[in-house]
């Protein structure tokens, strides 16, 4: 069944790559694009079409969004202080919500993430699966951390009205071209870069591999025999790398900074020092990097395990690229971006 979809964030990272797929499944798709963006998300695309709207603002948005079988909301506040992401990820989605409420739109894929987890409560090599803890002390994380649990709580919300539908996706980590070299593998360190816990897990998942769950959660949830209303799903990929075996395989291929690596336990052991020091003798004044943080340290390093058994099971959803290939395409689009 073709669908009309709605999708904000759509000329991100993420959101170029779901528009691509949901053509590719033979959707029509509105691709949800900033007024001053000079991207054009329709070039070549007879299926899609633009709707230049501001999420910050409700002005336009109802009827841009009337008609659609669903949403799938990418839209979201990575960088700035806390008052520039609460308004880019938090009213953005209030907005929306807004919307859909007043023009009938009744299904909502929203995209939410790993860093709602409460990680620094989690004890090494736990199973971080849909029923682990969410963080309750964010402040002490970072205004993404923030602004994103309460954007969760937006669409639970939404969801819990009658006639609604609701599925919220947390991906974990979301490589490709232009981000293989990212948070969960260290943080630089002068001319050099720390890698951290090489032995740890990484939660990825492929960008190709993240925007098919996307869209097939978005034609799960519109389809009353198999809908999956009212889920959370992790999404990460199969055969998951650990640090080391993901940054050796990103060097082999690409330029990266040098690096050094260094056990979890001393960072988290000094980590954890610094912090108590700045308790009983500063009376927690002391501003230290991400690393020195133990909510942060914890969020990004923390030796765990994870699944992506429901998506599976819920989506019908199997990773199409494994690391090497995945690895091998974005070093590739790389190379003729």
């Amino acid at each position: 069944m073709t669908l009309k979809i709605f999708i904000t964030g759509a000329t991100g990272f993420v959101g170029s790559h779901v528009v691509a797929e949901a053509v590719r499944r033979g959707h029509e798709v509105t691709a949800v694009v900033r007024p001053s963006s000079s991207q054009d998300p329709t070039v070549g695309r007879p299926s899609v079409n633009a709707a230049r709207i501001d999420l910050r603002s409700k002005e336009g948005l109802a009827d841009a969004v009337s008609g659609h079988d669903v949403v799938i909301h990418l839209a979201a506040a990575k960088a700035g202080d806390f008052a520039v992401q609460f308004a880019g990820t938090v009213v953005a989605t209030e907005n929306l919500l807004g919307a859909m409420a007043e023009s009938g739109v009744a299904n909502l894929v929203g995209v939410s993430t790993f860093s709602v987890y409460d990680y620094l409560g989690m004890r090494p090599k736990t199973l971080l699966d849909e029923a682990a803890p969410i963080d309750r002390s964010p402040a002490r994380r970072d205004e993404y951390a923030q602004t994103k649990l309460i954007q969760e709580e937006l669409f639970r919300r939404f969801g819990e009205v009658d006639g609604r539908r609701l599925v919220v996706l947390r991906p974990g980590m979301i490589y490709g071209a232009g981000n293989l070299w990212h948070a969960l593998l260290g943080a630089e360190f002068g001319s050099r870069f720390l890698r951290i816990g090489a032995k740890a897990t990484l939660p990825l998942t492929y960008v190709e591999n993240c925007a098919t769950a996307m869209v097939l959660a978005a034609e799960r949830l519109t389809d009353t025999e198999t809908t999956v209303d009212g889920e959370t799903i992790n999404l990460v990929d199969d055969n998951l790398p650990t640090q080391r075996s993901y940054a050796e395989a990103v060097m082999a291929r690409t330029d990266t900074p040098p690096s050094i690596g260094i056990p979890w336990a001393v960072v988290r052991t000094a980590a954890g020092a610094l912090a108590k020091g700045n308790e009983l003798l500063l009376d927690g004044r002391a501003k230290f990097p991400g690393i020195a943080v133990p909510d942060r340290l914890h969020a990004r390093f923390k030796p765990l395990r994870y699944t992506n058994a429901k998506a599976k099971r819920l989506l019908g959803w199997s990773p199409r690229y494994q690391l090497t290939e995945a690895i091998d395409r974005s070093v590739s689009a790389q190379e003729t971006s």
